[in-house]
């Protein structure tokens, strides 16, 4: 279904099951479908409600508002719309910048957290240095001006963005799946370059406008071990910002939940418990 948030724009959304209510986002370069394992065994509780992103999917994409906050109150308004003023939120990667905002800015509305493989925005700056900031190549291209990223990209849509999928995976997705974010990516450069352009720019500027506060809520997040990689200790960066932490490694490629979804889903429970 279509959901309006803003004027002008709307979000697409998936809805499955019924009881409290648990928003999933995804992250990049992926649309909701990379839910499907998990929202399929919540929803025998849950409502689960998976929009694709502003900018993603079959959302819409408008040329502005890819700031996480105003990205996070695209996901309240989706909520409020389905007639729910408190739900849990758990994200993944671009979703889980929005999620970790959202958290912050609606501490009465978001009841739990869960996010998975990031770190904050200005820790994730942060430990970035030296040649080991090679990984994050993507976030220094696509934080130009506008531009030139986006020419580049797409020139090679396919090229770019199956990078990623190959590259961050410890398995292949299903080629439906991939031809899926594939072509969701390719028909999404111009808004996807905008989203990451804020992450180097204005959502800075909020996170530093908020050091100092925290999540309110339980917390919980799942990381690969790139702290071993790049020198950092990712539990205690995260305490700073949630008091209420469960920090856990895993064993698994960056996409998670399609990887690993048994275990994504076991955290989830024990959070939502």
């Amino acid at each position: 279904m279509k959901i309006p948030v803003a004027e002008g724009v709307e979000l697409n959304v998936a809805v499955q099951g019924s009881g409290s209510p648990i928003v999933l986002l995804h992250g990049f370069p992926q649309t909701h479908l990379m839910w499907r394992h998990v929202a399929a065994d919540l929803a025998a509780d849950h409502t689960v409600i998976c929009p694709d992103l502003r900018g993603y999917g079959d959302s819409d994409k408008p040329k502005t508002g890819y700031d996480k906050r105003t990205m996070a109150q695209d996901i309240v308004e989706v909520a409020r719309h389905l007639g729910f003023e408190k739900f849990a939120l758990a994200g993944h990667d671009r979703g889980a910048h929005v999620a970790f905002r959202a958290g912050l800015d609606h501490p009465d509305t978001v009841t739990h957290l869960a996010m998975l493989d990031i770190l904050p925005t200005l820790d994730m700056w942060d430990v970035l240095h030296g040649a080991n900031a090679a990984v994050g190549f993507h976030l220094y291209l696509m934080a130009q001006p506008p531009g030139l990223p986006e020419q580049m990209i797409n020139a090679a849509p396919d090229a770019f963005f199956g990078y990623f999928l190959d590259a961050w995976s410890n398995s292949p997705f299903p080629e439906d799946i991939r031809e899926a974010y594939l072509k969701a990516s390719r028909d999404a450069v111009e808004s996807i370059v905008a989203d990451y352009r804020a992450t180097a720019t204005v959502d800075i500027e909020h996170d530093t406008q908020d050091l100092g506060k925290t999540l309110k809520m339980p917390v919980t997040v799942m990381q690969q071990d790139w702290g071993a990689a790049l020198s950092y200790d990712a539990k205690a960066r995260w305490q700073k910002w949630a008091p209420e932490l469960t920090h856990i490694t895993v064993n698994s490629g960056h996409f998670m939940a399609e990887e690993s979804p048994a275990e994504v889903i076991k955290a989830l429970r024990d959070l939502l418990a």
